[in-house]
């Protein structure tokens, strides 16, 4: 296709990631919302996916919808959706014990589960993003590890980008965790996980071609795209940039936002 044209025109299905993408906070990134809405507008599929766990889909589509983005609420898959799906097939009517937030524990319970806090009936450790989290929740977390639950994460995300930075995420209280229980993390369930690709390619019915994604994080999103053997985008406005590890994982491009995909 001529270099005139605007890179969205050379795919019909797109994967955004959410934070640092789309929005940075309670703030929606400049033109983000017309870049959607012209993406949507011109009949392409598109998928909106996040390893974030403080809100339920409902809450992210209000969100984006408050934003003006014109979407459905079938296009939001996050990592408490994916999780959930896995533990109501595998792992129903087992205690657990979370880092995370409260919404995030209701959901769990949902999928039917029993949480509890006590070490020695605990047979499921959940981590994820947790802004109230303490030295007692790494401490009953640790001994249930201890004492043979499973360890399992939401995501793996080391950070997640808010309004004047970022915050400490699921990732580092991973590896607190690792180190205290001489334990690894067994699976975990959001970006770059088989199975958000599994889940992303049921909402796509199998078919990824002509499919690009678009996130912040080379890590999680463009890991995760190169896995899936479709091209990838890293934009300018998330988390800052590491390269620790990350050498030889390269996005098809570099932009500074997602206005840039609109732009001819």
């Amino acid at each position: 296709m001529p270099d005139e044209y605007s890179i969205y025109q050379k795919y019909n299905s797109f994967i955004f990631d959410l934070d640092g993408t789309i929005y940075r906070g309670e703030h929606l990134i400049e033109n983000a919302g017309t870049t959607i809405n012209t993406i949507k507008g011109s009949g392409n599929r598109l998928i909106f996916v996040s390893n974030k766990t403080t809100e339920t889909i409902e809450d992210y589509y209000l969100l984006l919808t408050g934003f003006g983005l014109n979407i459905s609420k079938d296009e939001i898959v996050n990592s408490t959706l994916v999780l959930k799906k896995y533990l109501s097939q595998n792992c129903r009517g087992k205690e657990f014990f979370a880092i995370g937030e409260e919404k995030f524990v209701d959901e769990i319970i949902e999928a039917g589960l029993k949480y509890s806090t006590n070490p020695q009936e605990i047979k499921l450790v959940l981590v994820t993003l947790d802004r109230t989290f303490n030295y007692e929740k790494l401490e009953i977390a640790a001994r249930a590890i201890e004492n043979g639950a499973s360890f399992f994460a939401a995501n793996i995300d080391d950070t997640c980008p808010v309004d004047n930075g970022e915050v400490l995420d699921a990732g580092s209280t991973i590896s607190a965790l690792e180190k205290r229980t001489h334990r690894k993390l067994e699976m975990h369930f959001g970006k770059p996980s088989d199975f958000m690709i599994k889940e992303i390619s049921y909402r796509f019915n199998g078919d990824l071609s002509k499919t690009l994604l678009i996130g912040d994080r080379i890590e999680t999103d463009i890991k995760m795209g190169i896995t899936m053997g479709i091209d990838t985008a890293l934009v300018k406005t998330g988390v800052k940039y590491y390269t620790n590890g990350n050498e030889n994982i390269t996005p098809t491009y570099h932009i500074k936002s997602v206005f840039d995909l609109i732009k001819s």
